[in-house]
């Protein structure tokens, strides 16, 4: 069968309705809201009203019932216009829907899904803690079985989505006790806001993703029902990575939006300023810049749409979900720079938006397993 790198009509008319959406909507307050650290309701319910939210759930559920690389484009679509809105889109549908949509059980599906797939409702995942960021086994915040309650004690931070005005709880990875080998059992709990002995407090003071929400959350002898366990006890871990490995593909959709969006800036801009009589794009150095640019991308969305592809036909993707969540961060990083380079002196104020991609670009190679762990993961799949 030969190959086919055409997207379906389907998808082409799902990327065109983004696009314009992002244009439309976010572009024009998204300056300010980064500036402001705001995270916007509005955005949020027109970005639900588009359904980007639940884009790979069942309609059971009140999902789409799309396949991965729709998920991907329409990802791509909204960070190409701004990474807030995107790290907003991403986390609500991998790491708060992704759990519950694949690990839940009937009458946590039912109880939970809908309200999160119509955005009626955000949802975050407590994995990261202050001593446990890479070594996500090292979680240090733990739940005890007292009768019928789990007891949870402990902290988790940079959790996004976790502390809006609609958000509706998190599901938080814990110790729950020794595996045989001597090493932590980890499970994972879902906790509803308001939980008594719960807490999720907002962080500001971001360089990057400003107007989308970060917290820190706070759990002191926080009792959850026993049935609020998700799957068997002692799968967290197993979950955790099988949800990293969907979430990798969420960063890379939000690293090739990224580069995107900052070479369109670049060449619009390097199309318009003229220095020495003619426009600077066509001189060599900007003109090469831009090659390599354009070049960069185009292998970035191939490397992601094969990873997107391959999770479609239920293959084995994890080693090219690292290499197209690494290519493509590292990607948006050397463009944005190459696009601050080509604004000259514009490109470090507020009022051109190609400065806020080169801030938004960095947590790229940070979240969802740094580019450091994402060598480490894809060495030991080719046997090193």
């Amino acid at each position: 069968m030969a190959l086919n790198y055409d997207l379906t009509e389907d998808q082409q008319i799902l990327r065109e309705s983004v696009r314009k959406f992002a244009e439309n909507v976010i572009k024009p307050v998204a300056r300010e809201l980064d500036e402001k650290e705001e995270f916007s309701l509005d955005t949020m319910s027109r970005m639900a009203e588009m359904g980007l939210f639940g884009v790979f759930v069942s309609p059971e559920y009140q999902g789409q019932g799309l396949e991965y690389i729709s998920y991907i484009i329409a990802t791509e679509e909204i960070a190409r216009i701004d990474g807030s809105h995107a790290a907003t889109v991403a986390a609500g549908n991998s790491l708060g829907i992704g759990p519950i949509n694949y690990f839940g059980n009937a009458e946590q599906k039912k109880k939970y899904l809908p309200k999160l797939c119509s955005g009626e409702a955000l949802w975050g995942f407590g994995l990261t803690e202050p001593d446990a960021g890479s070594d996500a086994g090292g979680s240090r915040t733990t739940a005890t079985l007292d009768g019928n309650e789990w007891v949870i004690n402990g902290s988790k931070i940079f959790i996004t989505n976790a502390s809006t005005p609609i958000s509706m709880g998190v599901t938080v990875q814990v110790v729950t006790g020794k595996r045989p080998d001597g090493r932590p059992e980890i499970s994972c709990l879902l906790v509803e806001n308001g939980t008594r002995g719960f807490e999720s407090k907002e962080m500001h003071g971001k360089l990057m993703w400003r107007s989308s929400n970060t917290s820190e959350l706070y759990f002191e002898d926080c009792r959850v029902p026993k049935e609020n366990l998700l799957g068997q006890q002692g799968d967290g871990f197993h979950q955790m990575l099988s949800i990293l490995d969907g979430g990798r593909l969420s960063i890379g959709a939000m690293g090739l939006g990224c580069a995107q969006g900052a070479f369109d800036l670049a060449i619009a801009y390097a199309q318009e300023r003229q220095q020495f009589g003619k426009p600077i794009c066509k001189f060599q150095a900007i003109a090469f810049k831009l090659a390599d640019m354009a070049m960069e991308i185009e292998l970035a969305r191939n490397l992601l749409y094969k990873a997107g592809w391959l999770r479609e036909q239920k293959r084995p993707f994890g080693k090219e979900a690292a290499m197209g969540k690494l290519y493509c961060s590292e990607v948006a990083r050397r463009v944005a720079t190459q696009a601050v380079q080509i604004h000259g002196g514009y490109g470090l104020m507020k009022e051109y938006d190609v400065e806020r991609f080169y801030r938004d670009a960095k947590l790229l190679e940070i979240g969802e397993g740094t580019s450091e762990v994402q060598r480490i993961v894809i060495s030991r799949q080719i046997g090193c």
